[in-house]
């Protein structure tokens, strides 16, 4: 249970957003004391008893213009969220009026625009290929990792296992994805993508997400497919990723991975005291 002994007058507001339908909750705690622990996010996570998110994302004073700290719908922390670091990116952006950002995340430092067409970009920086950085329990050629199927491994400040097959519309996620999310290969688990080719630089794909589940999109995901793709010699390093949800335009440029999609702020709330001391 939160310590509401320090908490029961603040306000604790949050905002509800999504890119893609790959949806977050999205607590600013710049101005106030805002604690979030495991069990709170696995409460608010929840979509018949809390509000529901795939990730929630704390906003918090940085060296930047903020620091972001990612919670997955478990409880679980992630260092990389694109498509909620987009969100935030907009909202700042439509907060200070600046059209370009600095984020940092545990992760590291990441940089965001506008991209005009009410489009976001976030550069998610350079993709982890070494098996020690994804991490890989042991040293082993990335590419063309020794599972059936030889799906690529890459990090994107989270790990990520990319499969290429021949329909990813028929990839059976919820059997598929928590199988390899926890094989052991996977030290610290992994989201795993199904993805096919389109046509030339245009890739279909879909998604579990290590502590999720079945998500609608994913930013780090398509990212790391699209280096994937580019590391396989199937695209060139500038892709389009079609989701369930919608599309992303991924760009592996000599500075880092970027990111350009839209975003929605859906609305605003407040958490009342008696949920908070529910949970």
């Amino acid at each position: 249970m939160p310590d509401m002994s320090m908490q029961s007058h603040i306000h604790f507001p949050f905002m509800k957003m999504h890119g893609l339908g790959n949806d977050f909750v999205v607590v600013d705690a710049r101005a106030q004391d805002l604690q979030i622990t495991p069990a709170l996010a696995k409460g608010i996570a929840h979509r018949q008893f809390g509000v529901g998110f795939d990730q929630l994302a704390l906003i918090e004073q940085g060296a930047g213009d903020a620091h972001l700290t990612f919670y997955n719908a478990d409880g679980s922390t992630s260092g990389a969220c694109g498509n909620a670091t987009r969100c935030i990116a907009r909202h700042l952006r439509d907060e200070s009026g600046k059209d370009a950002l600095h984020l940092s995340t545990d992760r590291g430092d990441l940089f965001a625009c506008d991209a005009g067409d009410g489009l976001t970009s976030v550069n998610m920086g350079q993709p982890q290929l070494d098996w020690q950085d994804i991490p890989l329990a042991e040293a082993m050629d990335t590419l063309e990792l020794p599972v059936e199927g030889a799906p690529t491994a890459t990090g994107m400040g989270n790990p990520h296992c990319t499969f290429f097959v021949e329909n990813a519309d028929l990839v059976p996620l919820a059997e598929f994805g928590p199988r390899y999310e926890h094989h052991p290969l996977y030290p610290a688990r992994t989201n795993v993508q199904g993805a096919h080719l389109v046509g030339p630089d245009h890739i279909r794909m879909r998604v579990w997400e290590r502590g999720v589940g079945v998500t609608l999109a994913s930013g780090s995901s398509s990212c790391a497919t699209a280096v994937a793709a580019a590391r396989k010699g199937l695209t060139g390093r500038k892709v389009q990723i079609d989701l369930d949800g919608g599309s992303l335009w991924i760009d592996w440029r000599a500075d880092g991975v970027w990111m350009t999609g839209p975003t929605m702020h859906v609305f605003s709330g407040s958490f009342t005291r008696a949920f908070l001391e529910s949970l």
